[in-house]
Parts: C-alpha cells; sequence; structure tokens
C-alpha cells in the first residue's frame, strides 16, 4: 500500500484503547474514594473542557496533546452523527477492512509471474526429452548490461469520491464556511475523498462569474487548509468544451483529476471550460460540470471504438469503474432539501427516483406556475391576509417572500419570481440524472451549508459544569455512516422528537435535508389511484395471478420470517379476502392486505357485512439481504399508508417480535392482545373512540391462523 492511500492517521490511532482503561481506572479510583472528595477523573474532564481546536488554549498543547485532542473532538463528531454507536463502529470496521490487505492480494499477478522462471515455448515433450533448468540459466553473450524489466505496477485501491457542488459561496458568512470546510475534512478522514465544484450562480456577465468562481474556490481551499490532517486544491483547466455543440463539457484529463484525489487531497474545481482548438475560456453552468464529473467517474465518458473488439471495450471500461467508486453526490444549496408541499413536512426526506420523480416534478411545475400569481397578490394584500391554507401558498410565504411587518405599501420582493421553485427543480433533475449514471448503491444528499456548518460547529464549553448538549447530527456524516436519512421517511410527524418552540408550544422536529436513490420501482396492484382500495369495489385479483409471480412471492415472504409457508393453504385463505398487492422492485420487499370480517359476522355483500370490514396487512415482507438498508421496507410502508389505504390499516405482530419498535413509531396506537401472543397495531385516526370499530379489529387479530407448513412450537 502506497502511503498516500494509506490508513489514516485518526483511525490507526489507540485513542478507543486508551479511552478504555482510563475508563476502568477511573472508575475504580471513583468508586474507592469518598463522596465528598472530588476525583481525579472529574477534574480532567473539566481540564478536557477547556480546550478545543478552536479555543486560545489550543496553541499551549504539545503535538501529542493536540493529536489527542482531534481524534477526541473527531470521534465525537463520529458517535453523535450516528444514529447508535453500533453504526459508527461497524462503519470503521467496514473502512478498516476496505485497507487491510493479505500479502498475496498486494502483490500482482505480474510479480508472481515473474518469480517463477520461465521456459522456453514450444511443444511439450515432457521432461524426459526436455532440458535441464540449468541450460535456460546458463549465461548467454550480450554486450552491455542487462536490461532490467520495469518495475511492476501495483493494482491501484478503489478510490471512494463524493462529488459535492456548493452553490453561491459568495453569498455565506466566513464561519459557514469553515463548517462545510470542517465536514468536508471529517469525509474525508473517514475515507471519503471530496472533489468540489463552486458554483458562482448566474446572476452576473460571464467575465465576473469566471473570477468569482476562482475567489470562492480559494476561499473554500484555504478554509480546508485551516483544518487538522488535511489538504486542498484548486485545479484549473480540469473542462473542454466544443462551442458548436449543445453537449456536455468534458473532463480533459483524468489522471490530473484522480492524482490529487489519491493523495489525498480534497480537490476544488471551478465551472471554467476552454475550448478545444483554440484555447479560450468561457463558463459553463455547474450542473453540466457535476454531471460531465460524474459521467468520468463513472467510466462512461470515453466514446468506443467501432472497430474495436467489444470484449476488449468491455474490459477497459469495467477497468475504469474499478478504479473509482462515486459513492455520493452531494448538492449544498441555501434552498435546502426539496419541498414537500401535499405533506405536513417542510422538505421531503427521502426520495425513491424510480417511483417519485415524476411526481415531484410535476408538483413542483405547478408551483412554479402558481407562484408569480401569489406573489403578485402578496403585493398588494396586507399582512394580516397572507396566511392561506394552499401548501404552495405558505411555501412562498417562508420561501420566496417573507412576510414584512411594514404596511401594505412598504411590499417588496425579496427574491426574483420563482427563483426558489426553480432552483428546486434543478436541484431534482441534476440529482436524477447523476444517479441515473451510478451503480444503484450510490446516493445523493441535497441540503443547505448552513445545516452543515451548524452541525461541525463546537459548541463553547461552560465555565461552571463540563457537561456539554448533544451536538446536532451532521447530515453528511451521518448518512455515510448509515446509508440512511436523518429521519425515516415513513415516521408520522408527531414520532419526529417534540421541540419547545416558546410559550411551551411542541412542535415536531423537521428536516431541511433530502436523501435521494435511484431507488426501485413500486407496483401496487390494483392501481389504487384508478380503482380505489374498498369493500365496496374488492378486486377480483388473486394471488396466483399471471401478473403475480408467485414463487418469488413466496421466496420472499419464507425468506423475510425465515419460515416455510403452506403455500396452499395460504392461498385458500386469502384469496377470496384479497385487497391488494404491494411490491417493491424485483420483490426485495412486500406487502399482502386483506379486507376481513370478525367471527360471526357474514360475508353477503350488503351495505351492513361491508362496513364492517376491516383493512387487514396480512404479510410484510422484506428480504435479509434488503432489511435495515436502501429503504425498502419505508417505500412499501409508506405506499400502503399514503395510497393504497390512507384511512388506516391494522395488523398483529407478536410480543417479542424484534420489529415492534419500528412498528410502533409508524402505528397510531397499540394494544396488547389478552390470552394471546399477539400485539394489534393501527394507523386508523380515531380508533379508540369507536368501540365498535375496536372490538372489530381485535376480533379480527384475534381470529386470524397462520398459514406455515413447520411447527415451530410457537404459542400464538
Amino acid at each position: 500500500m502506497s502511503p498516500h492511500t494509506g490508513w489514516p492517521r485518526t483511525v490507526q490511532s489507540s485513542l478507543l484503547k486508551k479511552h478504555r482503561s482510563s475508563l476502568c481506572t477511573r472508575q475504580h479510583t471513583s468508586s474507592s474514594l469518598p463522596r465528598s472528595f472530588s476525583t481525579t477523573a472529574g477534574r480532567h474532564v473539566q481540564q478536557s473542557a477547556d480546550f478545543s481546536s478552536t479555543s486560545r488554549s489550543y496553541d499551549r498543547l504539545g503535538r501529542g496533546a493536540k493529536e489527542k485532542l482531534l481524534d477526541r473532538e473527531f470521534f465525537l463528531s463520529l458517535l453523535s452523527s450516528a444514529s447508535t454507536k453500533r453504526e459508527a463502529k461497524s462503519y470503521l470496521a467496514r473502512l478498516k477492512a476496505q485497507h487491510r490487505k493479505s500479502p498475496d492480494e498486494n502483490k500482482p499477478e505480474s510479480v508472481k509471474a515473474a518469480t517463477t522462471p520461465t521456459l522456453p515455448s514450444g511443444v511439450n515433450l515432457g521432461s524426459f526429452y526436455g532440458a535441464s533448468r540449468s541450460v535456460y540459466e546458463s549465461p548467454v553473450f550480450r554486450q552491455g548490461p542487462s536490461p532490467t524489466p520495469p518495475p511492476p505496477r501495483e493494482p491501484l485501491e478503489r478510490l471512494h469520491l463524493a462529488l459535492v457542488r456548493l452553490s453561491t459561496p459568495q453569498s455565506l458568512d466566513d464561519g459557514i464556511i469553515d463548517g462545510v470546510a470542517k465536514t468536508l475534512s471529517q469525509l474525508n478522514r473517514l475515507g471519503l475523498t471530496c472533489c468540489v465544484v463552486v458554483d458562482p450562480g448566474t446572476e452576473e456577465v460571464a467575465s465576473t462569474l469566471r473570477q468569482v468562481a476562482i475567489e470562492q474556490a480559494d476561499r473554500l481551499a484555504i478554509a480546508i487548509q485551516k483544518q487538522p490532517d488535511s489538504k486542498s486544491l484548486r485545479l484549473d483547466s480540469v473542462f473542454t468544451f466544443d462551442p458548436s455543440g449543445s453537449d456536455l463539457p468534458q473532463v480533459f484529463s483524468r489522471k490530473a483529476l484522480l492524482n490529487p484525489l489519491r493523495h489525498g487531497h480534497t480537490v476544488i474545481l471551478t465551472p471554467i471550460a476552454y475550448t478545444k482548438d483554440v484555447p479560450r475560456a468561457a463558463i459553463v453552468p455547474a450542473n453540466d460540470a457535476v454531471l460531465a464529473l460524474t459521467k468520468e467517474l463513472a467510466g462512461l465518458a470515453s466514446t468506443p471504438d467501432p472497430d474495436e473488439d467489444p470484449m476488449v471495450t468491455a474490459e477497459r471500461i469495467g477497468r475504469l469503474q474499478r478504479e473509482v467508486s462515486l459513492d455520493r453526490v452531494i448538492l449544498l444549496d441555501s434552498l435546502g432539501g426539496i419541498p414537500a408541499f401535499n405533506r405536513r413536512q417542510t422538505s421531503h426526506v427521502f426520495i425513491n427516483m424510480e417511483q417519485e420523480y415524476d411526481d415531484i416534478e410535476n408538483e413542483l411545475l405547478q408551483a412554479r406556475e402558481i407562484v408569480p400569481a401569489a406573489e403578485s397578490s402578496l403585493l398588494k394584500a396586507a399582512p394580516s391576509s397572507i396566511a392561506d391554507n394552499n401548501p404552495i401558498s405558505k411555501f412562498v410565504n417562508a420561501e420566496v417572500v417573507p412576510v414584512p411587518s411594514g404596511p401594505p405599501e412598504e411590499l417588496k420582493m425579496a427574491t426574483p419570481p420563482g427563483s426558489a421553485i426553480e432552483g428546486h427543480l434543478e436541484n431534482l433533475r441534476v440529482a436524477q440524472k447523476a444517479l441515473a449514471m451510478l451503480p444503484s448503491a450510490s446516493s445523493g444528499v441535497i441540503t443547505s451549508p448552513f445545516e452543515v456548518a451548524s452541525s461541525a460547529q463546537t459548541s463553547p464549553p461552560s465555565e461552571f459544569s463540563a457537561v456539554g448538549t448533544r451536538r446536532q447530527r451532521n447530515p453528511l456524516i451521518h448518512n455515510l455512516l448509515t446509508d440512511k436519512p436523518l429521519l425515516s421517511s415513513s415516521l408520522p410527524m408527531s414520532r419526529r422528537g417534540p421541540m419547545n418552540i416558546g410559550q411551551g408550544t411542541i412542535y415536531p422536529v423537521t428536516s431541511h435535508t433530502t436523501f435521494v436513490k435511484r431507488g426501485m420501482p413500486v407496483t401496487m396492484l390494483p392501481n389504487p389511484w384508478v380503482e380505489p382500495w374498498t369493500a365496496q369495489s374488492r378486486p377480483r385479483l388473486k394471488l396466483d395471478d399471471p401478473s403475480i409471480d408467485l414463487p418469488r412471492l413466496v421466496h420472499l415472504i419464507e425468506d423475510s420470517f425465515d419460515r416455510k409457508l403452506d403455500v396452499q393453504d395460504y392461498l385458500n385463505r386469502v384469496n377470496d379476502r384479497l385487497a391488494g398487492l404491494i411490491i417493491a422492485g424485483e420483490y426485495e420487499g412486500g406487502a399482502i392486505l386483506t379486507w376481513e370480517l370478525p367471527p360471526g359476522v357474514e360475508d353477503d355483500g350488503s351495505e351492513a357485512s361491508n362496513a364492517r370490514m376491516v383493512p387487514y396487512l396480512d404479510k410484510f415482507a422484506v428480504l435479509k439481504r434488503s432489511q435495515g438498508a436502501g429503504g425498502v421496507a419505508d417505500i412499501v410502508f409508506n405506499a400502503m399508508v399514503r395510497s393504497c389505504f390512507p384511512n388506516g390499516v391494522c395488523w398483529r405482530s407478536r410480543k417479542n417480535n424484534p420489529v415492534n419498535k419500528w412498528y410502533f413509531e409508524r402505528s397510531l396506537g397499540t394494544w396488547k392482545l389478552s390470552d394471546t401472543n399477539w400485539t394489534m397495531f393501527w394507523t386508523t385516526p380515531g380508533l379508540v373512540e369507536d368501540s365498535q370499530k375496536f372490538r372489530d379489529y381485535e376480533a379480527v387479530c384475534r381470529s386470524i391462523q397462520p398459514s406455515w407448513a413447520d411447527d415451530t412450537g410457537v404459542v400464538d
């Protein structure tokens, strides 16, 4: 392993071992001393709280103490950004495994081949007629020194990258830039090297934009250089373009781009391209520069030669793709995440591009048409009339035209008409185009530099206590550790944590960060937008319908529950009661929903019978390899509660099921069924107040018999 691609000093440090040993010593010491005396451990914590990498006392520390302090701050930031300590430890273990290689793996194939003597080629006559090895190794007549073979090339370690676009940094103060630089430095130390494209905007003339881009790139580079163990480099002449064409710019030299990244530099680029024939600089859209870099780093920029062997072309492209793994596309924009007009949260938490891109784009396009009319009406309206129930108008009030406090004649436009909507549209489109060129494991993050910087800042220590407030999770570091958004997209607003804002009013915590994945398509049978799922219009769909791949569905259920299903018994039970089916991707997750009647109620098709029908989630399954990652469970659950059964659904789960915590957070209520091993969950509003409906729900959850082929001895 070359010194440039080695394991970072931070992760190599023995901080964790020293912390464990010192912790054990302090616990033993504190337990043996009377309570009236302060222990040395307490004094040590108080002293360490007085030092930080940004405090005045930092310069008085020695080199070793500075390294320990930097390691401490780094691991504190790491642990605070992860949901659990197990997530942080598992990420460090995965990262360390990537850098650990056996001696045989480090040895290239060419070296292994060179160590074994080669014999002359020809017809293999066996060892009897062959010459001895000493003959082949005998001296030969050669004038001059023997030519030395070229040194073997070591295989390059795969480079993990994050492509970052920082929009209009000239509008950000130095504190925000320093916070962003600190986060980029921490990502680099965690093994994710960053390549940043500075976006100067489009408000000025081309010559001014070029100058602004260069100045802001240097400003960010200096801020990164100030961070411990961090290196940055601004690269020029990276892009070329054809002024007569409308294609994306191209990366001039892949090697010149990757070399500093491999050496641990945070590379900063400006969206300035040069013509190929006559060198002439021109500003190009930053989004085009991001897409050009994505295409190059994904190994898709090379144009295949028509005369080249297809196998050779495939091998060459595969070699380029094995060099680099573009894991993240990060868009830092002051606008923040993509707004959600039809939902109660301010921004989309998670976007499954395969399923939601068209709907969200149409939603933003409609908002763009409404915003100019809303803005013009705001100029004529009094401040008291601005409050509106229209979610798009609320967005206009919050992001486009802030509510002023002066008289109506003093109302002024805060931003150009529709500029915020247009910015969100561009962010959504560039994220979709970039992820379409990358593997499904890659993801995108759309957030604001304010949120990144505020979570990267270290709170000043108190002079009275060493106990500090838990810092805000950094959305970029949290996403790197977990590959998940800060909040689960299927979590109801009421379960996203309370926050006191004046006079005891509690509002749910909102996130302005959007996590984006190429994702997977979602199939709902029947389509609820064409045929709503109601008890009066039950479909004639059955699980053995040709449109359903029954063997894959059975495999999904058995793999998720780790039990064998009695297929025929299950079909006999649910086929006549089927409400619908939800399938995520290629049967990576799914849900089977039915209409159930309480025992004793006859299914005669009457209105009274239909009114007693209970919407029931019979099976909720996710493949083991997709559990806990990729958002498959969230995708299926959201489709169920938002599209299929928006008025509520119920299900049951064994009391000792480890998934019950996940169910509890997403349900409106739970009820442990006495004398059984079941817990009932529901999302139906006002169920407790309706005693008849509650009894029907409970009776259904008690009466359904499982259809498993194996008898595990579990009492239901």
